[in-house]
């Protein structure tokens, strides 16, 4: 992908969000329960915590009972906003994830759940990942997930988006598609495989600690969930 549509991507991508901030964030009210263990199992109490593309602010509450130091950024003003009003007592900021405002080895955790496929071409993937390595502590930890596309629907998605490319006929990557949200926007997406995933993020010379896939009870969502370390 050239680089000045992925820049043009990533503006949509927050203007597109700010349009939606309201109707978004009351989707996203609830945290999901099979993801909790990325949380219990991994935060340790005392530990200073980047959210990264904190969106609305909904995993704050996970991360205070969990006694951290906490720090949640996202690149939409409006959705920050809706953050701040739900927990007044949370450390809420706009912030380009591509130029973190924070000095080197200052967290013990990043966490970045459901955002990374939401950034276009491989340039901008490896500089967000880079950027997390940045501002891990040694022995730091990345917790990252990222949709598993796997209905039916989206299947349909990713196999009109590879005619498209196939016949010049669009200036997405393979394996992006854009999504719609009822009638307002379609937004951008990255559809990944798990061994893609940890191949990126082995480029950023982090130390991929354990992967897998999360579901819900129904099986309508899924994830896929990496932790990766960077070294001593």
């Amino acid at each position: 992908m050239r680089e000045e549509y992925a820049r043009f991507l990533l503006e949509k991508t927050t203007k597109d969000y700010n349009l939606i901030a309201r109707d978004f964030s009351r989707t996203r009210e609830n945290v999901w329960p099979e993801a909790l263990f990325l949380f219990e199992e991994v935060l340790i109490p005392g530990d200073k915590v980047l959210d990264l593309g904190c969106g609305n602010g909904r995993w704050f509450e996970v991360f205070q009972k969990q006694g951290i130091q906490y720090v949640g950024i996202d690149n939409s003003e409006k959705l920050i906003k809706i953050a701040q009003e739900k927990h007044s007592q949370g450390n809420f900021k706009v912030a380009d994830a591509f130029d973190l405002p924070f000095s080197d080895n200052s967290f013990d955790k990043v966490y970045s759940i459901a955002v990374f496929h939401q950034i276009p071409s491989r340039k901008f993937r490896l500089k967000f990942l880079e950027e997390a390595n940045r501002v891990l502590r040694p022995g730091g930890l990345l917790i990252l997930t990222v949709w598993k596309f796997h209905q039916k629907e989206t299947l349909l998605l990713l196999i009109k988006y590879t005619i498209l490319k196939l016949l010049r006929k669009s200036s997405l990557d393979f394996g992006d598609v854009f999504y719609s949200w009822g009638d307002k926007i379609k937004r951008y997406y990255h559809v990944f495989s798990k061994r893609e995933l940890v191949n990126l993020v082995k480029k950023s010379k982090l130390k991929i600690q354990k992967t897998g896939i999360i579901k819900n009870k129904d099986g309508n969502r899924r994830n896929i969930y990496l932790i990766a370390k960077k070294p001593l």
